[in-house]
């Protein structure tokens, strides 16, 4: 099918990118559950072509839905529609996927429309009591002279709701339709029009809500001001991947997102009581990730493979990386606290920032040297900057121990005195392997800041066991 798409397309970045996608849906079907379900969430740019990949990879008979989710609430487009949609993909592994009916409010409109009735039970809309086609059982028979044979229907009761609504629900499937309807209509959930000869009608109260949708219009983009915005780029918010993740799976479970950028999906997960595994292959995401975690979930349990965990490990990472080692200026910077300075090319000295104080109204840079040869040159550049950039604190991260000359320049920088709190060290000197061992606490500041990027809103913690992925 790739071949196929290809030799239309041609050799292009979207074909690069199918081909690139093509490979990892074949893993993501060889490792899923028999019970398990797959959401691939895409612009429409390319849906269309990841489908078709989808049907060959999951076959065409386990397509579920396509589900449109509104990501912004308006988009002015030049002399074409405004573009406000994303759209997902909802593949099963088999027809015996886990599925659990999830409820959403109702739009506001919808409401004001069809609820204007009300009993004790609150506000209700009268529902059809029957389905489509005639039945030869109970369910086609008369019912207090009213025949749904007659209009070509039958009887169809809305099982779920009504099992919680009457105190015979242990014995519901024993009883006939007309038996079902006498229990309903007792109980007070039928609804019967005033006007005579009305066709009776069940009661469904606004407080049960509706099942989820395949147009998703309820759940609000991220914006500027959002309290859950970390400043990732391609952030998504918390209650879509809820809304997924108790659909299709149960307390447990193990979600697995192979692209987890800033962690929405393991976030989701842990606070909903699922086992997680993400993957990702920068190191800013893995490092926001750990921060987001920390911040959301004290004391949560996870694991990260594929990130150094000794000196011996970064040294190797280090001559590993390329030229212009910014991943590992990325991963150590992160280590420390410090918001890394992704771009790449010149930095002025700075691969990282850490925000201190009161009002976070001070700042501490970090400078990371992972070359073998280390000299009290580093340190008064390190100095130089602190001065040049406004800085109050100057960290320098390195891979080998720092010599004597080095820790007496840092010794004669001065102190940072931030009213109200204790003074620390101007210039710092901190190891690799000190920054592995105590990670944020290998540094001293006047007032600690605990979150890198922005803070995660506390969540209550579930216990569950996480793994992150480089």
């Amino acid at each position: 099918m790739l071949d196929a798409m290809v030799g239309f397309l041609g050799k292009n970045a979207l074909t690069a990118y199918l081909a690139m996608m093509a490979v990892r849906l074949v893993e993501l079907h060889r490792v899923l559950k028999p019970t398990g379900s797959l959401y691939l969430h895409c612009d429409p740019t390319a849906s269309h072509y990841l489908k078709i990949l989808l049907d060959a990879v999951f076959g065409a008979r386990n397509f579920r839905n396509e589900i449109v989710w509104k990501r912004t609430s308006a988009h002015n487009s030049a002399k074409r529609w405004g573009d406000v949609h994303d759209t997902l993909l909802f593949y099963s592994h088999s027809e015996n996927h886990c599925w659990n009916v999830v409820l959403q409010a109702h739009d506001a409109v919808h409401v004001q429309k069809k609820y204007g009735t009300s009993d004790e039970f609150g506000a209700f809309m009268p529902a059809d009591l029957t389905g489509a086609g005639r039945r030869s059982g109970s369910s086609g028979q008369e019912w207090r002279t009213f025949s749904p044979d007659a209009m070509g229907r039958h009887w169809a009761i809305p099982k779920k709701v009504a099992l919680t609504r009457l105190p015979e629900g242990e014995i519901w499937e024993t009883l006939s339709t007309q038996d079902k309807l006498d229990a309903l209509d007792r109980a007070g959930f039928i609804y019967w029009p005033k006007k005579d000869g009305g066709f009776p009608r069940f009661k469904r109260y606004l407080s049960e809500g509706t099942t989820i949708q395949s147009v998703m219009t309820d759940i609000s983009p991220l914006n500027s001001q959002a309290q859950e915005r970390l400043g990732y780029p391609t952030q998504k918010p918390v209650a879509l991947l809820e809304r997924i993740i108790n659909a299709s799976s149960n307390p447990g479970d193990v979600v697995l997102d192979p692209f987890c950028g800033c962690g929405t999906t393991v976030h989701a997960a842990q606070k909903l009581g699922r086992n997680w595994i993400g993957i990702d292959v920068t190191h800013i995401a893995i490092g926001l990730i750990e921060t987001r975690l920390r911040s959301a979930f004290p004391g949560i349990d996870y694991q990260v493979i594929g990130t150094p965990m000794d000196a011996d490990a970064a040294r190797d990472f280090f001559n590993r990386n390329d030229p212009t080692k910014k991943e590992f200026e990325i991963w150590a910077a992160s280590k420390l606290g410090f918001i890394p300075q992704a771009k790449k090319g010149a930095d002025g000295g700075v691969d990282g920032v850490r925000w201190f104080g009161v009002n976070e109204e001070f700042r501490a840079v970090v400078s990371v040297k992972g070359g073998a040869k280390v000299g009290v040159e580093m340190v008064r550049s390190l100095d130089a900057v602190v001065t040049a950039q406004g800085a109050q604190v100057g960290v320098l991260l390195t891979l080998e121990r720092p010599t004597k000359p080095m820790l007496d320049w840092a010794a004669q920088a001065g102190m940072c005195e931030v009213p109200g709190f204790a003074p620390v060290n101007r210039i710092q000197i901190v190891t690799i392997e000190q920054a592995l061992s105590l990670r944020e606490r290998a540094v001293e500041m006047p007032a600690r800041r605990d979150d890198t990027f922005k803070k995660a809103p506390r969540e209550t913690p579930s216990g569950r066991q996480g793994a992150l992925d480089l």
